[in-house]
């Protein structure tokens, strides 16, 4: 995703795509605890995204 897409969703949205993006991430890990992932780069970009996430909604929170 997108900076500008990012900075185009209202909190709402935000929000949604947070939990969304943490209930993703806690699949990743388990998964790949119980057998290596293809792309255990996915757990760090997920990662990366519920950051950015966070710090818009913080932002829009201002």
């Amino acid at each position: 995703m997108k900076t500008a897409e990012i900075k185009g969703l209202s909190v709402e949205d935000l929000k949604q795509r947070i939990v969304a993006e943490k209930e993703n991430l806690h699949k990743l890990k388990f998964a790949h605890a119980i057998s290596p992932i293809e792309n255990p780069m996915k757990i760090s970009h997920t990662r990366k995204l519920i950051a950015q996430l966070s710090t818009e909604l913080t932002a829009k929170s201002k």
